[in-house]
């Protein structure tokens, strides 16, 4: 009864305090004039409910597309997470967001996430955020990425040997989440006992289920939870860091195995070097955003290829060829990847019907105008894939699986965007790209599948996943 009490008193609480909030940017937005067209919905929740239940009901563009028939136009405003916010579309919505940068926006993350996250040097995750993105691009360029690809390899063959050969049926989506965080854990830490990587893999799960709850921090609460998930990997995570610096000293380590022997070496423009803490915190995190965004990806081809014989035809006559060519036990290596052009070319749509990251919110960070209308100060910008990429205007018959979209120069610019765009366009690119591409090499050559579920829809929340899990029927290829 008392955790009742508390529940309830939290809930109150936070009621009051997004109402007050809600106030005072309505007050403010009453003498900034001309607001884009919209509506903010009901007090405190705004058009939340509606924002995220058509994401639930696999239609997460409905939300997106009904505004802009209701005003005609490609900006509008509504009220999103307790906040007034302005949804910017299309193209030149894409741009201008993705343009402005640190300029007339910034990154905006709920205040829940420094909760999960919180940095040992007491700054926001939006500055730690800025240092990670300083460091990242010299381990995750293509370039550097080469010599991963055969660890790559090793990993997916192990986890199909596992996970998926002498089986009739599996269910798709565990396995593709398994898949990527084995992947993360080999190439962020150098964890591959499957003992080890189990260990983190379950609090992994209850920190994700954490993140995206109402910020109510009383035993019980998915919240609550996530936060203590948080500081045991977080304490793990440490007990790797100090044997790794002990390993490096004794030359027992290589400089170039993994992204935490890289941060471990790589100082800052002052010369400084993070403190282990720090190095747990930003570890932390890309480990969690290294698999999530992935596993929905490599979910949803499994789905697709599953329902278009032809599609599936073309990735395995390439993967095949690619196959045919390697020696006994001969690894993947850059130039196979080079060959998979039809391949991504089935991904990249995969992504435009079904985008890992459906969008991403911003902050004014000063009073500006777009379009000609106004947007004040403090008010929350929302960019949307889907306001592109199931779009006429930008892709003719959107819902038409059609790979050739991909081929010469591809899309036009700023309408194609699951990793983002600008400053902030996903560091871990190039990462993904190799992943999904080893996957679908090692899924396409051992398999073909059918549907359990033939009608299962992929709904949203907040990545796309398969509303039961995707259970398949496999078909092995004979030898």
């Amino acid at each position: 009864m008392e955790m009742f009490y508390a529940s309830l008193l939290g809930f109150f609480l936070l009621v009051v305090f997004l109402s007050l909030n809600f106030l005072f940017y309505k007050q403010k937005a009453a003498a900034n004039g001309n607001l884009p067209p919209g509506q903010t919905g009901f007090p405190v929740i705004g058009e939340s409910l509606e924002f995220l239940s058509t994401g639930w009901k696999g239609h997460p563009e409905k939300f997106i597309f009904d505004r802009i028939a209701k005003y005609s136009s490609y900006v509008f405003r509504t009220s999103l997470l307790g906040s007034p916010a302005v949804v910017l579309c299309g193209s030149a919505g894409n741009k201008f967001l993705f343009s402005n940068e640190n300029k007339l926006v910034q990154a905006w993350w709920p205040s829940s996430v420094d909760k999960i996250f919180p940095s040992s040097t007491q700054t926001s995750s939006k500055e730690e955020a800025i240092r990670l993105r300083k460091m990242l691009p010299n381990f995750l360029k293509p370039e550097a990425l080469q010599r991963y690809i055969g660890i790559m390899d090793s990993v997916a063959s192990r986890h199909f040997a596992s996970d998926w050969e002498n089986k009739d049926e599996v269910v798709v989506f565990p396995l593709t989440k398994r898949y990527t965080f084995w992947l993360a854990c080999r190439l962020f830490v150098s964890v591959e006992d499957p003992n080890q990587v189990s260990k983190f893999e379950d609090p992994f799960g209850v920190l994700a289920a954490g993140l995206l709850s109402v910020p109510i921090d009383l035993p019980g609460t998915p919240f609550y939870r996530g936060i203590r998930a948080s500081n045991f990997i977080r304490k793990e995570l440490l007990t790797i860091i100090k044997q790794r610096k002990a390993d490096l000293a004794e030359g027992k380590a290589s400089p170039t195995q993994d992204i935490l022997s890289h941060m471990l070496l790589t100082s800052d423009e002052n010369g400084k070097f993070m403190h282990e803490a720090d190095i747990a915190d930003k570890i932390l995190g890309l480990l969690v955003g290294g698999h999530d965004t992935a596993s929905s990806a490599c979910a949803s081809l499994v789905k697709y290829l599953a329902e278009l014989p032809e599609v599936y035809e073309g990735v395995y006559k390439e993967q095949i060829e690619i196959a045919k060519s390697k020696a006994e036990g001969e690894l993947l290596n850059w130039d196979d990847i080079q060959k998979m052009r039809y391949s991504w070319n089935v991904a990249c749509e995969v992504m435009r019907l079904a985008p890992p990251l459906q969008g991403a919110f911003r902050e004014a960070i000063t009073d500006f105008m777009y379009n000609g209308f106004s947007i004040p100060k403090g008010w929350k910008l929302y960019w949307s894939a889907n306001s592109t990429h199931k779009n006429p205007e930008f892709f003719p018959e959107p819902y038409k699986f059609d790979p050739s979209r991909f081929e010469g120069s591809g899309p036009a610019p700023y309408t194609f965007v699951p990793f983002g765009g600008g400053p902030r366009m996903c560091p871990g690119k190039e990462y993904a790209r190799l992943e999904i591409l080893v996957f679908m090499h090692h899924l396409v050559k051992r398999f073909k599948w059918e549907k359990l579920i033939p009608n299962e829809k992929i709904v949203v929340d907040p990545m796309p996943n398969p509303e039961k899990g995707l259970p398949i029927r496999l078909f092995p290829h004979k030898a």
